[in-house]
């Protein structure tokens, strides 16, 4: 037994020992909200069994796909470029050669984050519905030899996490399976532990459980341009065995833990489904009593006379049943009245419905799809409620998820020789480079600037009437760009600065010219007149002197 393997097993031991209470609690929630994703308890699940046994109501499951749907909007859509890259000079901002380089070092990271072999489009998916359901989310950032960056979203049921004194996710153990035949691929032939060998001669798919634990590297040595040098030491620890499998180390932290909310005290976020846990299990209680009460209506019980002459009564379609009138011809057989009133079940369960989908904000996102006439001013009042209600849960998942994960891109891209060369001015600052995030998020969040700008001119057009120098405080042209880049519109589709100085300059040509032609005719006749004049005085007598 290795010295190392034992001390991370036993850090990992007592991980797993102190989110014992957590894991109970996320059972729960994925068995009514998101059940392909419940193996907190791996030894009692089978690949491919039905999962859906405690859902009678899919309202929870679907509020979490539109959820999940929502923040990819919100946050990362896939048809824009969600963030870009700025200085924290600003004096930079004009030099067009460093804001040529951060422009290239964009479009490279979102190349390769969008690339169909990085899979980020759908990991990133996987994630935020981690983060509805269970209120923590993480991504491992790859760098593979030969293909690249890979995103994979890690299951939360394989994640442990631990913070620093600044309460940043600086340490993580993953618990993984892998097959005897898996294993040997990843770390060769000569490289398994006994057990492994004899496994993959009779049953190379049996699966064995491995560590990967990444944290801070405590005994870094400065200079060393191997692993030993790096900040992040990475061990991969085959747990059935007790042995390193393989030591590394990052130069960046490769996983990027985000959470929804969290409490005091507390590591492992908090997340919607937790809120409004009880609404949900009593709303699939309230399906089965309301489909119990209408199969009652539908099918109703029968009464029989006590005599048992109808003990062998046939309720098929077309049966025939002897005895069912009396002499009379009165039925003898009655349905039971119950008087169950489903619409009060259905109402009652239409309320915990809008509970559910308020608590997964989605009455939030249908804000500007449901007034779809609104004006210009309208919308962007919306947008700004939802940007300031958005604000505080979805603003940190740029902070923990998006933020270290760009950091990990720039890292690997770096070190692979991918980005262009540095211009002076930013090597000079020590390559300082900060993420500005320009999501529709960030937009609605600007929206109240917006709204300002279009309430000032309405509220000053009425006194334009009366002094026209009024309007002339204000700058047209950059009210028109301000509100472009609120509004989200393509910059490709905008004319730039100079492109405009040249069409103003060139239409002050025009005019001038355009007067000159105008002015021609009277400056000829000016001119004829004159001419006619002096010729008529030449011809006048001189007066006769005294």
């Amino acid at each position: 037994m290795d010295s190392r393997a034992d001390d991370v097993i036993r850090e990992f031991e007592q991980m797993e020992s102190d989110r014992g209470v957590w894991e109970e609690h996320w059972r729960e929630i994925a068995e009514r909200v998101l059940p392909r994703q419940n193996w907190f308890n791996a030894s009692e699940k089978t690949p491919g069994e039905k999962r859906t046994e405690k859902i009678f109501d899919a309202t929870a499951g679907l509020a979490l796909e539109r959820f999940a749907a929502a923040m990819e909007s919100m946050l990362t859509p896939r048809t824009m470029r969600w963030h870009k890259l700025t200085t924290s000079d600003p004096a930079l901002d004009d030099d067009m050669q460093v804001q040529a380089y951060l422009d290239q070092v964009t479009d490279i990271l979102f190349q390769v984050r969008y690339n169909p072999k990085a899979n980020f489009a759908s990991q990133a998916h996987e994630n935020y519905m981690s983060l509805g359901a269970f209120g923590t989310g993480a991504i491992f950032i790859d760098d593979i030899p030969g293909t690249g960056i890979r995103y994979k979203a890690i299951n939360l049921s394989e994640i442990f996490i631990a913070e620093n004194h600044a309460g940043v996710v600086d340490k993580v153990v993953r618990k993984f399976p892998l097959t005897a035949r898996q294993a040997a691929q990843k770390w060769g032939y000569e490289n398994m532990p006994g057990k492994i060998k004899t496994a993959l001669e009779k049953h190379p798919e049996r699966e064995f459980y491995f560590l990967h634990c990444v944290k801070p590297n405590e005994e870094k040595v400065f200079g060393r341009k191997d692993y030993r040098g790096m900040d992040w030491i990475s061990y991969y620890i085959c747990h059935d065995s007790r042995m390193v499998m393989s030591e590394g180390g990052y130069t960046s932290f490769p996983y990027a833990v985000s959470r929804y909310v969290t409490a005091p005290k507390e590591i492992y976020g908090r997340s919607p489904a937790m809120t409004i846990l009880p609404d949900i299990k009593m709303i699939n209680e309230m399906s089965k009593t309301v489909l119990r009460a209408a199969h009652k209506i539908v099918d109703p019980p029968l009464l029989l006379q006590e005599d048992g002459v109808l003990q062998a009564f046939n309720t098929r379609p077309g049966a025939l049943n002897f005895g069912g009138v009396d002499e009379n011809g009165r039925q003898v057989v009655q349905p039971l009245q119950s008087g169950a009133r489903v619409d009060i079940g259905m109402d009652m369960m239409e309320q915990r419905r809008k509970v559910i989908n308020d608590a997964f904000l989605i009455t939030l996102f249908q804000i500007l799809v449901e007034s779809p006439n609104m004006t210009a001013t309208e919308a962007m009042l919306r947008a700004q409620e939802k940007g300031a209600l958005l604000a505080p849960t979805m603003g940190r998942q740029q902070s923990e998820m998006l933020g270290p994960m760009i950091e990990r891109e720039l890292d690997i891209l770096a070190r692979a020789n991918v980005l262009p060369p540095m211009p002076e001015a930013l090597v000079e600052l020590g390559g300082d480079v900060q993420i500005e995030y320009v999501s529709p998020l960030n937009r609605a969040q600007r929206a109240e600037e917006g709204v300002a700008i279009l309430r000032t001119l309405e509220a000053v057009t009425p006194l334009a009437q009366i002094d026209p120098t009024v309007m002339m405080i204000f700058k047209p042209e950059e009210i028109a760009r301000e509100l472009s880049e609120i509004n989200g519109v393509p910059a490709k589709i905008l004319r730039g600065k100079e492109e405009v100085a040249a069409m103003k300059a060139q239409q002050q040509q025009q005019a001038e010219a355009q007067a000159l032609l105008q002015a021609a005719p009277i400056a000829a006749n000016s001119a004829k007149t004159l001419a006619e004049t002096a010729a008529l005085a030449g011809s006048v007598p001189a007066a006769l002197p005294l």
